[in-house]
């Protein structure tokens, strides 16, 4: 009964409150209710207003309809604080799965100042404080995420008890752009690419009869082939040969280098590979069922990567209501992936 009443209530709020980048907060969509405080206070003044009556006492009426007046003044106060401010959605975050997306949204005060403004999503708010008359103040608000692909807050919510904390007006916006999640970067072992200058290759191509290595410590997950085991038997140290193809030729990040691998875990090596080569600024290119990145370098050129991994398969959010900390994978996508790196 309470889920078909939520459901109901859902519903009725997303009727008055559409998909907006832009939410200008009137009285179709402002709501006030008082506060615990409130609702104690009311209850002191109610039983002062029967004292008074039974006492016949002027001094308890004056009393009791001056604190009454207070909260009238107060819920138009409460009100006025939120009509006619402005929202407006100016930047949806990036990161990485798992992190806190940063929502840069902008408030603009109307004729009359907004004070003491709260803004959340979930479990997380940020609080605003002061908006002059006609001035505007940007805030960014954290929405937690999980998966990689679109993050679409259902709402955010704002929130204002100035000034007593008698009451509270609140509204909410409803974004339509989504934010973009990254899969989380895990670091990657090492693989050899099925790819040799963006063809597909015969066989995977032996590393070990190029010229040029590079040294670095022993990673878990690292082949044992590429172990210098002769080094090892002298020092003690487990080092790994990084070998590297002729100098200038790109070194491709392929979707089907790890067979047996679940796909999402396939992209959060991917994406691990981007960042580290972005970091070193190497010369690198990607590939994915279905789409392929020339090699490129730089930062834009890994931010690129990483958005293709993240919207890979997935598709913007459409309906009314938004998947909680994330869009879910696409099934027939997820279908493609598997067979992908099963070399079907």
């Amino acid at each position: 009964m309470s889920r078909l009443i939520r459901s109901r209530l859902q519903r009725w709020i997303n009727r008055r409150i559409p998909r907006s980048d832009v939410q200008l907060l009137t009285q179709r969509n402002l709501f006030i209710l008082p506060t615990t405080a409130g609702v104690m206070f009311g209850m002191l003044l109610l039983i002062m207003l029967i004292t008074g009556i039974n006492y016949q006492n002027s001094l308890i009426y004056l009393v009791t309809f001056l604190l009454g007046a207070v909260f009238v003044g107060a819920m138009h106060q409460t009100h006025r604080n939120l009509s006619g401010l402005e929202l407006t959605l100016v930047l949806a975050g990036e990161g990485f799965a798992g992190d806190d997306i940063l929502f840069r949204l902008r408030a603009t005060a109307g004729k009359d100042e907004a004070i003491a403004l709260i803004l959340s999503a979930d479990d997380f708010s940020v609080r605003l404080g002061h908006v002059p008359s006609g001035q505007s103040m940007d805030v960014n608000v954290p929405v937690p995420s999980a998966f990689r692909g679109y993050l679409q807050p259902d709402r955010i919510r704002i929130e204002t008890r100035f000034p007593f904390g008698l009451l509270k007006a609140w509204s909410w916006m409803r974004p339509v752009s989504a934010g973009v999640v990254f899969p989380r970067p895990i670091v990657a072992p090492d693989v050899i690419s099925t790819l040799v200058n963006g063809e597909e290759a015969a066989s995977s191509c032996s590393v070990q009869g190029n010229d040029h290595a590079e040294l670095r410590p022993w990673r878990d997950g690292d082949m044992s082939q590429r172990v210098m085991w002769k080094r090892y038997a002298r020092s003690g140290q487990m080092v790994v040969a990084q070998w590297e193809a002729d100098k200038g030729s790109p070194q491709w990040l392929d979707f089907n280098a790890f067979p047996g691998t679940d796909h999402e875990l396939r992209f959060s090596y991917l994406s691990w590979l981007v960042i580290e080569r972005g970091k070193s600024g190497a010369r690198f290119g990607l590939n994915l069922p279905g789409q392929v990145i020339e090699p490129d370098s730089g930062q834009a050129h890994a931010t690129r990567c990483l958005r293709s991994l993240a919207m890979w398969g997935e598709e913007k959010p459409r309906g009314a209501l938004a998947e909680p900390h994330g869009t879910r994978r696409n099934v027939d996508s997820t279908k493609a992936a598997a067979k992908a790196g099963a070399g079907l």
